[in-house]
């Protein structure tokens, strides 16, 4: 008899996987739970397709374009000088590109599709670790979040590398997930879980290095937890021999392609502090009215949920806190010991994480639900704000930058780009069916490529390609060039790193060198991030003689050797 009377005891609450499973609203899957996550990922869907090719294509944008164009061994090589980093994300672009081309829909098109799979992930990672309104407010704040719509909208690897990292956490809150009410302790994880871990963790990490910050937090939780430890270390173990690629592409890369990223700084803090807040995006936009208050209020919020966990720990939160805090705590010790890499770009995968702690702290039995709902109705205003205010505008101008020289070009003219890589996004936006020849079939006809000299034909990639004109060719492109357009952006850093240093140093050789042979004609810039300068040189009149030109040339060498105005922001790369 006593047998009977202490066999249906409840298990203990921390032993339940959710206060989902309490209220035992997973027994039918019903439509509530199902609107729960897909009615968040359709709003993320629209707020990243509204707009979605208004934006100018960016300097990094026009790369993923031009490495994603190549084929075959031309394919490979562009994705090894690319140091294997978002090799993943290249070779699906690649197949989008060849079968529906490379029109700016297209090129972001599984940004969108990814930010609106991260979004309906973290709903579900709600549902399963606590309830569906945990579920609901989590994918409605994901959405609006102008970092995940802003990288949703953008032809680079990001977006996806969330997408896959969130899934990542999804398929191991599985795996470590408490065993249900009557089953035995010690059976198996399931299969379905482990393989989703596997393969979302390993995909992660093609589709951006970062995603490996994720992996110390989760073996944090599961040394905690000690349940499925051997699951979690085996399905890393394949991981990391599926990266082993990956590794190879990276040391032989070395870490050049990071040159330009500074130490820690208050302000670059400030920067990152903004981004996984979804406060603001600097330096890509100006801050906008509400960035300090919402910057302010998540603060506070997510201060009051880990308080709250260190009064009475709880893996769930535990699980989140930790992917909140040890990506960025990682990233800004190795930033202060080795390669700097505290970027908010960097750190977008804690943002699902962010969301998710903000719903909790809603759904608190011990808040007021009038008040949860007024702080929700908040938050969603003050993260509008600044995503409302991004939307078309182009942190880098590059469609007006070319259709400007597009207009004024005229035949004989000449282009210099700084750093070569610049050509990629201007070529982007030349008229399609460009013939073989310069400026072929165009009027008026496009100049002559003096810097790199590759024909407008061409779709060759180029990374941090630094180069100048030599000397010699200098010299004499007065004579075969009446007018030169220089073309320049991330020209370097004042204040940056050396390499960042010497490259700019060497942007203002160039000018000081072009000044002595040409005369400024007009200097006009586009964007505000990291701004698309254009600047016309022509030569003097064959009347106003050598002497009367040298005396200009010695007038125009001070303001040569002065920076363009450039944002008062660092680093200059957009975010």
């Amino acid at each position: 008899m006593s047998t009977l009377r202490t066999a249906p005891a409840a298990p203990p609450v921390a032993a339940r996987p959710a206060r989902a499973q309490a209220s035992g609203h997973r027994a039918g899957g019903s439509r509530a739970d199902v609107l729960a996550v897909t009615a968040p990922a359709a709003l993320a869907l629209v707020l990243c397709a509204l707009g979605l090719t208004a934006r100018s294509l960016g300097f990094d944008e026009a790369a993923s374009a031009a490495i994603a164009s190549q084929s075959g061994s031309a394919l490979g090589r562009a994705i090894a000088h690319d140091g294997g980093n978002m090799s993943g994300y290249y070779l699906v672009l690649h197949l989008l590109v060849d079968r529906f081309g490379d029109g700016l829909f297209v090129l972001r098109a599984a940004g969108a599709l990814a930010t609106a799979v991260t979004v309906a992930v973290t709903s579900l990672l709600g549902l399963r670790l606590f309830d569906r309104r945990v579920a609901a407010l989590a994918g409605v704040l994901s959405a609006v979040s102008l970092p995940l719509v802003f990288w949703g909208q953008s032809a680079r690897g990001y977006a996806p590398m969330v997408a896959l990292s969130t899934g990542s956490f999804l398929a191991f809150a599985a795996l470590i997930a408490p065993d249900a009410p009557g089953s035995s302790p010690s059976r198996a994880r399931p299969p379905v879980a482990w393989l989703a871990y596997v393969l979302c963790t390993t995909l992660a990490g093609y589709a951006g290095f970062v995603a490996l910050l994720i992996v110390p937090a989760q073996l944090l939780i599961a040394l905690w937890r000690r349940r499925a430890l051997g699951s979690v270390a085996t399905a890393l173990g394949v991981a990391a021999v599926a990266w082993l690629p990956l590794a190879v592409l990276a040391v032989s890369r070395g870490s050049g392609q990071l040159f330009w990223v500074p130490r820690p700084s208050l302000r670059v803090g400030q920067q990152v502090l903004e981004a996984i807040t979804s406060a603001g995006l600097e330096p890509s936009f100006r801050p906008a009215p509400s960035t300090a208050w919402l910057l302010g209020l998540t603060i506070v919020v997510l201060a009051g949920v880990a308080v709250a966990f260190a009064r009475s720990p709880d893996w769930r939160r535990g699980l989140l806190l930790s992917w909140l805090f040890i990506p960025g705590v990682l990233a800004w010790l190795e930033s202060l010991i080795g390669q700097p890499l505290l970027l908010p770009r960097n750190l977008l995968i804690v943002l699902p994480a962010v969301a998710l702690l903000l719903a909790v702290a809603l759904t608190d039995p011990r808040l007021p639900r009038a008040a949860a709902s007024g702080l929700f109705t908040v938050l969603i205003v003050l993260r509008a704000w600044p995503l409302i205010a991004a939307y078309g505008v182009s942190p880098e101008d590059w469609k007006s930058a070319t259709a400007q020289i597009i207009d004024r070009a005229r035949p004989g003219d000449c282009i210099a780009f700084y750093p070569s890589d610049a050509r990629m996004a201007f070529a982007y936006y030349l008229p399609r069916g460009t013939g073989t020849g310069a400026g072929a079939g165009i009027t008026p006809p496009l100049p002559r490529a003096v810097l790199p000299t590759v024909a407008w034909r061409s779709k060759r990639p180029f990374v941090e390609a630094y180069a100048s004109i030599a000397p010699a060719v200098l010299r004499r492109l007065p004579v075969t060039c009446p007018r030169l357009w220089l073309v320049s952006s991330h020209e370097g850093q004042p204040d940056g790193p050396a390499p960042a240093r010497a490259n700019l140093a060497r942007f203002h050789a160039l000018r000081g060198a072009l000044a002595g042979e040409y005369a400024r004609a007009s200097v006009t810039q586009f964007g505000y991030a990291a701004p698309v300068t254009v600047e016309l040189l022509s030569r003097p009149k064959p009347s106003q003689g050598r002497s009367v030109w040298a005396t200009k040339v010695r007038a125009l060498r001070p303001a040569s050797s002065t920076p363009l105005p450039t944002s008062k922001h660092t680093p200059t790369r957009p975010l």
